[in-house]
């Protein structure tokens, strides 16, 4: 089992900055930019499709990418069952298939917007996606296995392997028995029609519909039922909401309500402000809010002093972002345009930051910079 200190909190880059685990405002540490050329975001001109297509989708690889030949690849499912069983990948595609579209979103989404900026993977607002994935339920899986009375956690185990905060670690999420029974929750096979890429989790992954992205473990080795709670490191030492390095905060679980905006007009190609033609213009993005329904968007053309309503689509599913568009008379001059969702239990995005030491769950309201000529 890992245990993770405070001291180990602060070393997630030791080698860089001033051992705060903050960065300065305007530039970005060599290994920083090194994260995110590995990790790639949505460009935000991909809010146009429904779902995203699979070469835009957001991606965040913990360690490396696994080479797995699929004729080799085997599921364990064990731990405190009646029935442990291993699996291959045709065993599973044969099984009942479920398709279901899924908004997925990276708990840090927004983290290189924050002041003062943690520093990890530099996401500005283009972590997330929304694509068709195709699998099977889990949790028939774990009834056939017959979990025991005495298991309170689904462990999941990827086959990915590093060393983050000092630990030597295969990538490793846990899921009360409660979550993981939920029929939503799927092991995938297929993204958008086709077989998963080895970025995005070949031959076989997790989807948690309505959850973080960290949750979704990929590249999955081994499902174990355990008695819990499992404190590895992805649980304990990372995806928290904590105010210093010290707070051990409370766990990241659900996705809070978002919007964004397609950029309009043409970027300027360092700064990314957009130059836009006097006129009507139709502004249009997708919102979301996780398991709760997206239920208002709302959008300013003067830096958030006043607000009005979007136009909204229908979800393209269950788990999935909905489109709106809003109409707007552009006129000469420099604008700050900003948009907010709000979700059916009342919460709505907040202006300001949502600030917390490893930069999570930051939903603050989107704002993009125009030039109308």
């Amino acid at each position: 089992m890992l245990s993770v200190t405070p001291e180990k909190q602060r070393s997630r880059f030791p080698e860089i900055g001033d051992g705060s685990g903050l960065g300065p405002a305007d530039a970005f540490y060599r290994e920083e930019v090194a994260l995110a050329l590995r990790n790639r975001g949505m460009p935000l001109e991909g809010l146009r499709y429904p779902i995203t297509p699979t070469g835009m989708h957001y991606l965040l690889v913990h360690f490396d990418i696994p080479y797995v030949e699929a004729g080799e690849y085997s599921l364990e499912i064990g731990g405190l069952v009646e029935r442990p069983v291993t699996l291959s990948l045709e065993d599973l595609r044969r099984r009942p298939a479920v398709k279901t579209p899924v908004t997925m979103e990276c708990a840090g989404n927004g983290r290189a917007l924050l002041e003062p900026r943690p520093i990890s993977q530099p996401w500005h607002l283009e972590a997330v996606g929304t694509a068709e994935w195709t699998g099977t339920r889990l949790g028939d899986l774990l009834l056939e296995a017959g979990v025991k009375d005495e298991a309170g956690e689904i462990l999941f185990t990827g086959l990915d392997r590093g060393v983050q905060s000092d630990e030597v670690q295969e990538y490793q999420r846990s899921l009360t028995l409660a979550e993981a029974m939920r029929e939503e929750v799927l092991l995938i096979y297929e993204m958008n029609g086709q077989p998963l890429e080895p970025q995005h989790g070949y031959p076989l992954r997790l989807v948690v519909p309505g959850w973080y992205g960290m949750t979704s473990v990929k590249w999955l080795a081994r499902i174990e039922a355990i008695q819990g709670p499992f404190e590895g490191y992805q649980m304990m030492g990372s995806y928290r909401y904590s105010n210093n390095a010290d707070d051990a905060g409370e766990p990241v679980t659900l996705q809070k309500v978002r919007s964004l905006m397609v950029p309009p007009g043409i970027p300027d190609f360092a700064t990314r402000v957009r130059l836009v033609d006097a006129g009507e213009v139709t502004l249009r993005g997708r919102a979301w809010a996780g398991r709760l329904e997206v239920v208002g968007v709302d959008v300013s053309t003067d830096g958030g002093d006043s607000w009005s309503p979007a136009d909204l689509e229908e979800p393209v599913g269950t788990f999935a972002w909905r489109g709106w568009q809003y109409k707007w008379h552009a006129r000469p001059g420099r604008h700050t345009l900003c948009v907010r969702a709000g979700d059916n239990e009342g919460n709505l995005q907040p202006f300001e930051q949502l600030w917390t030491y490893l930069g999570m769950g930051n939903n603050m309201v989107q704002r993009v910079d125009v030039i109308v000529e």
